[in-house]
């Protein structure tokens, strides 16, 4: 079982960083019933291999946002009650459109452009597609106070601060440092929000525009950074796979309102609303499990391109536990060519799948020219594609190591300590995925694992998911340790009937 996920609890509580390639724009009909928002006729309305974000509402029944055509970004229109129609707004061969907001009194929109040169500046877009510089600011994210303000973020080296823009006079001023992208006009009063990322817990303050004061309204949840306001009192932010509310008039934590259990749905974030509060879009990025998927899905059709471009330019491919066969993308496509060049028949069946966080493991069978084998690929992902690629086959076979773990585990979950080591080698090897020691020895052991089955009454690990191939089994586990709740994934090496070497993967 994982000692260290066991023994730090706060584990629970890290940080997803989010990336934003291969991600799609989500529109669905609100509801708000008791401020609990109810989704419903999902559509996606980018629909769009490559990156889609920054969506916000022209009016109750148009959506503008960023999308990727030709190798450039533009601003796309998408017309709700018109048949779902889409209309290109720009077209800039020299450069890319980004965080598309209606000005207010006017029928045009500002967006941020980056031009080839390397020069970010804020436009004014009618809807021909006709342009004019706003700002010279090197302007990152912003939002109209009214029609002579904006509030937006300008880059300073490194971070983003937070200035008011005032059009009528030219004039600007910073107000805050070390600011978050999500700038919003909070509902029946005369301010905006921001995250403030100054400090190590981020939180959701207000900014007086007219005043020049800045209040704490709340903390973010965790550090997640793109909020929206449902009302005067009620915010709406994601987490992975879930859309979490805060109402600010009571005193309560966030709370999960929704779980998306579609693949296609993940790390959302880039919410917005229509004026009306009866429609929402966000943006998701693609599940681990459905990038894993896809480049099965293109192996099996020897479609060597849809396959390769599920990976990443610097892709690594190593027999676990870091033994590398080759790197980078060029070698994979030469390798591969190869491969189907050589072959007439190839397929691969997914037996089993484990997900956790960023890490997919499949028990795969496969078939090549007829031939059946068997091995578990181990893929790690990040930005939307696949950045590591581990193998284990099966190059030694003993009847006894699923009944060892199994004893381990017993043991575990009675907190009996003696019986719990004896499973174990004198010399047992624990390590993080790949191959990173952090200890060795039953003494060590026992040490840590003691105290810890004396202070966890509680304590219990299911097995969700289990894997035997040759001498390892890789078991996804479901964790209670004090109230808490924790999964983790083990690959559990057994030599001469003990337990050699224990890997563990975040």
């Amino acid at each position: 079982m994982k000692l260290r996920i066991c023994l730090c609890i706060s584990v629970i509580f890290c940080v997803t960083v989010k990336a934003q390639s291969n991600t799609e724009v989500y529109l669905f009909d609100l509801v708000l019933q008791n401020d609990k928002p109810l989704l419903t006729n999902p559509k996606n309305i980018s629909n769009n291999d490559g990156y889609d974000n920054q969506p916000s509402f022209w009016d109750d029944d148009t959506v503008l946002f960023a999308a990727t055509r030709q190798d450039q970004t533009d601003i796309l229109q998408f017309n709700i009650e018109k048949g779902s129609t889409t209309q290109w707004l720009t077209n800039t061969p020299t450069g890319s459109e980004y965080s598309p907001l209606k000005i207010p009194g006017k029928n045009a929109f500002s967006a941020i452009r980056l031009d080839l040169d390397g020069l970010q500046r804020l436009y004014e877009y009618d809807l021909k597609g006709e342009s004019s510089p706003i700002s010279d600011l090197k302007i990152g994210y912003h939002v109209w106070f009214d029609k002579n303000t904006l509030v937006a973020t300008v880059l300073v080296e490194n971070r983003m601060d937070l200035v008011i823009i005032n059009l009528s006079d030219s004039t600007h001023s910073t107000v805050a440092r070390n600011v978050g992208r999500s700038l919003h006009k909070i509902p029946s009063i005369k301010q905006v929000s921001f995250i403030d990322k100054s400090k190590k817990d981020w939180a959701i303050n207000a900014l007086d525009v007219e005043l020049k004061t800045i209040t704490k309204l709340a903390s973010t949840y965790q550090k997640e950074e793109d909020i929206c306001w449902l009302g005067p009192n009620l915010l709406i932010t994601g987490h992975n796979n879930s859309l979490l509310t805060l109402d600010l008039s009571k005193e309560e934590d966030w709370k999960t309102n929704i779980s998306f259990e579609q693949s296609e749905i993940n790390n959302i974030s880039r919410i917005a609303i229509n004026p009306s509060k009866t429609r929402l879009a966000f943006v998701a990025e693609e599940s681990p499990t459905a990038i894993v998927q896809k480049q099965v899905e293109a192996f099996n059709n020897r479609n060597l391109d849809a396959f390769v471009a599920r990976f990443s330019d610097n892709v690594s491919v190593q027999r676990f536990p870091d033994n590398s066969m080759y790197q980078g993308k060029d070698n994979m496509l030469e390798n591969y060519e190869r491969f189907f060049l050589n072959t007439k028949s190839s397929k691969v069946e997914v037996v089993q799948r484990i997900a956790l966080g960023n890490t997919v493991i499949d028990e795969e069978k496969t078939w090549v020219d007829g031939r059946e084998g068997h091995q578990v690929a181990i893929y790690k992902i990040n930005n939307g594609q696949i950045t590591s690629m581990t193998f284990i086959f099966p190059e030694e076979s003993l009847s006894d190591a699923e009944a060892v773990v199994k004893d381990q585990l017993k043991a575990y979950n009675s907190r009996d300590i003696d019986s719990f080591l004896e499973t174990y080698a004198n010399n047992v090897q624990l390590l993080n995925f790949p191959n990173k020691l952090f200890a060795s020895g039953k003494k060590s052991m026992r040490a840590q694992y003691g105290g810890f089955f004396d202070s966890t009454p509680d304590l219990h690990g299911e097995i969700k998911n289990r894997i035997v191939i040759g001498n390892k089994v890789i078991d996804e586990e479901y964790i209670t340790v004090n109230g808490n709740h924790i999964s983790a994934v083990a690959i559990y090496e057994v030599d001469n009937g003990k337990i050699a070497k224990v890997t563990f993967i975040d």
